[in-house]
């Protein structure tokens, strides 16, 4: 088994803001453009909505999906398939839950969607990312010790519980070594997570959740971080077009003053993530592409899991005794918070078929009067009625070049 990377503090890189530019080293062999590949016409792109997603989550999703129908050249509707063969490319707010339910969209694999489909529900959560506290312990239905298995070693420690004792199980391994970090398992931008010291709240969250709930969706229980940086590596694959990237995730403050995701900055390479390895990367980068590919490599061949947009949030961070770590934490394969800056950066190499590497961001503000940068592209410009007045664009970044 492959353990998990740990570094001294001492050798812990330095600290680098979100928004920063990075400077684009150049490399003597050119990587080549991604050729077209023949495939029906389509008749349209579709926006197809899950009940989770409302607000300006979801009318950001159905700018990025107008955006990519402009790429595909072909109109953009709303809505499910209207008949069986209808050819249109999907684009699901949410992860696509089993392949016959997913056949019935009209979805039948990575040209069809720009998304995953996963076999089980709790696939799409971030709770298969660690092992269950014991092989007898309580698992869904479908439930791979294989893949657990396999990304022990490029992830925190942590345990994925679906009952109250493997819950507390867990809590008394993991609070030997310092503060626990609790988390709901479809969280999102930081959201449904708390830190937890000792059994007393941890018994007091716990009793706020249903047992039937917890059979079914379960918790994950995590090792917790300090000095977090999080990065994001992923790729995305639409029509003839292949990118990949690495980059950061930043917070901003919220119109309550809470830090939440306030955007990603990623370079983005022309290609698959070999493509990206070839690339002069820092350490931290390198470390985080190669601990997403193990789990995107696991969850493919023991899930079964089918994407063509697939996104990895690694945090590297301290540990309580002042090591430094990284591990993956969760995955997307749906459309998210990054997806402004992919298809961005899909237009750019479709405007320009010798660029093999571009940045590109997307930006999350919030202020009374917040105004674009020139050139961006703005996804929301609105009052939510939960988030209030928001802000959301992606844009090119013209101080690096490729």
């Amino acid at each position: 088994m492959t353990p998990l990377l740990a570094y001294p503090h001492d050798t812990m890189a330095p600290e680098r803001r979100w928004d920063a530019p990075w400077t684009l080293a150049e490399t003597p062999a050119a990587l080549g453009t991604v050729a077209p590949v023949p495939a029906p016409a389509l008749r349209c792109v579709r926006l197809h909505t899950g009940a989770a997603t409302a607000g300006h989550d979801l009318a950001t999703r159905r700018s990025v999906a107008r955006s990519l129908a402009l790429l595909l050249g072909c109109p953009f509707e709303d809505g499910t398939p209207a008949a069986e063969g209808d050819r249109s490319y999907l684009v699901p707010t949410e992860t696509l839950i089993g392949f016959e339910a997913a056949a019935r969209l009209g979805v039948r694999g990575p040209d069809d969607l720009f998304g995953g489909i996963v076999p089980h529900a709790f696939v799409a959560t971030k709770v298969i990312t660690h092992p269950l506290v014991a092989a007898h312990a309580a698992a869904p239905a479908g439930w791979s010790a294989r893949f657990s298995e396999r990304v022990r070693g490029v992830v925190l420690p942590g345990f994925a519980v679906f009952s109250a004792a493997d819950a507390r199980r867990a809590l008394r391994r993991l609070l030997a070594d310092g503060a626990v970090r609790v988390k709901s398992p479809d969280g999102v931008g930081g959201g449904g997570q708390s830190v937890v010291g000792d059994a007393t709240p941890f018994e007091t969250l716990l009793s706020t959740i249903d047992p039937a709930q917890l059979a079914r969706d379960g918790l994950v229980l995590e090792r917790n971080l300090s000095r977090v940086q999080t990065c994001s590596v992923g790729q995305v694959r639409v029509g003839p077009f292949c990118a990949s990237y690495v980059g950061v995730q930043g917070l901003v403050p919220d119109h309550a003053g809470r830090e939440v995701y306030g955007g990603s900055r990623l370079r983005v390479v022309r290609g698959d993530f070999d493509a990206l390895l070839r690339r002069p990367l820092a350490r931290t980068d390198r470390l985080a592409v190669e601990q997403a590919l193990v789990y995107h490599a696991a969850a493919c061949e023991e899930y079964g899991v089918v994407a063509s947009r697939a996104n990895y949030d690694i945090a590297q961070g301290l540990d309580e005794s002042g090591r430094w770590r990284s591990g993956v934490l969760e995955q997307s394969w749906r459309i998210g918070g990054a997806s402004g800056a992919e298809v961005a950066a899909l237009f750019a190499f479709q405007a320009d078929p010798a660029l093999e590497s571009v940045t590109a961001s997307t930006h999350e503000v919030y202020a009374e009067h917040p105004v674009p940068p020139p050139g961006a592209q703005v996804h929301f410009d609105d009052t939510d009625p939960q988030a209030g007045r928001l802000l959301k664009y992606a844009q090119l970044d013209t101080d690096a070049q490729p």
